[in-house]
């Protein structure tokens, strides 16, 4: 074995594998013939999927990152709220007037993320999308007028969406018109969940899924040990703030410095306070979540970003006792 491939993964291999606030190791095992690694990366959920399935036999490597991808386009498809003819869009367009009918998975994640609004006391609200399409922040160079903002701020608008069942079918009805669904805090981590388990259905017990920094981590890495990722560091993104091991278990870092503007000395980034209607002023720039299950890691993230780490930490707890703070900054 030469040298080179002995050495600790430098952050050149972490950010040669990854997207995102989080960053997957190119470990020494990839480097071993009889457990080889396949990749792939895709451009999928407005970011890329990076996924990296650890077996012998390449070709059904790649089939089983078929299935994986199919169900991350499938999730976005169903549930981006840019398209109205996504669920999620006919919802948007129609549900002020009357039920919308939707599938049992978009059902799932609005089930989903109600149940973290109602545990977080609002502070994930999955109703914003009216406030997150008003500030815009990949496209605004200016903050909106204040009255703009404050139509949104203290709402609790996701008390107002009804998620129920009729003629056999799920349904969404809006008893508030400003409610526009905004399921960004969630469906992806929900993606991410998905793709792994159709790699499970494929019999991989070894694999990485990393969508833009939410991730997956099935069994261990070439060498045996645990995946290793890392945490960009907010204030130097190309920089890595930390390092850690993860095994069956789900990572979301929620952060300031990817999607923002800056005007007047501040930062106006995406993730919106619903308490007052514009970007979340708080203590740090990221919070890196662990979890069970990658959406709720994601929604999680949404909802203490900002936080100190104590504030922080008793929200967790109170929301989701099976997931816990990995790195705040």
């Amino acid at each position: 074995m030469s040298r080179d491939s002995e050495r600790r993964p430098s952050r050149r291999d972490f950010l040669a594998l990854g997207a995102g606030g989080l960053l997957v190791a190119a470990t020494p095992g990839m480097l071993r013939p009889r457990r080889q690694v396949v990749r792939r990366t895709v451009p999928v959920m407005g970011t890329i999927a990076d996924i990296a399935v650890v077996h012998r036999d390449e070709r059904y490597a790649h089939r089983a990152i078929d299935a994986a991808v199919a169900e991350l386009r499938r999730v976005d498809a169903t549930m981006t709220r840019f398209s109205p003819h996504s669920e999620v869009g006919r919802a948007n367009l129609a549900a002020a007037r009357g039920p919308v009918a939707v599938g049992a998975a978009t059902a799932e994640v609005v089930a989903a993320a109600l149940a973290w609004a109602d545990r977080s006391d609002g502070a994930f609200d999955p109703c914003l999308g009216g406030a997150v399409a008003l500030w815009d922040v990949a496209h605004r160079a200016a903050p909106p007028a204040a009255a703009e903002v404050r139509r949104f701020a203290g709402r609790g608008l996701h008390r107002s969406l009804e998620l129920g069942r009729r003629g056999g079918s799920d349904v969404i009805v809006y008893h508030e018109p400003d409610i526009a669904l905004d399921l960004g805090g969630i469906a992806k981590g929900y993606g991410v969940d998905r793709a792994a388990a159709a790699l499970r259905d494929w019999g991989i017990a070894d694999a990485l899924v990393n969508v833009g920094g939410d991730l997956q981590a099935l069994g261990v890495s070439p060498d045996g040990d645990a995946w290793e990722v890392g945490v960009r560091d907010p204030a130097d993104p190309a920089r890595l703030a930390a390092r850690f091991r993860v095994s069956d278990r789900a990572v979301a870092t929620s952060g300031d410095y990817e999607q923002f503007f800056e005007h007047g000395g501040r930062r106006y980034h995406h993730l919106l306070d619903p308490a007052t209607g514009e970007p979340r002023v708080g203590a740090s720039h990221a919070v890196t979540i662990v979890a069970d299950r990658c959406m709720d890691a994601d929604a999680a993230g949404t909802a203490v970003f900002g936080m100190d780490r104590g504030a922080a930490e008793r929200r967790i707890a109170a929301m989701d006792p099976r997931a816990s703070i990995l790195h705040i900054g």
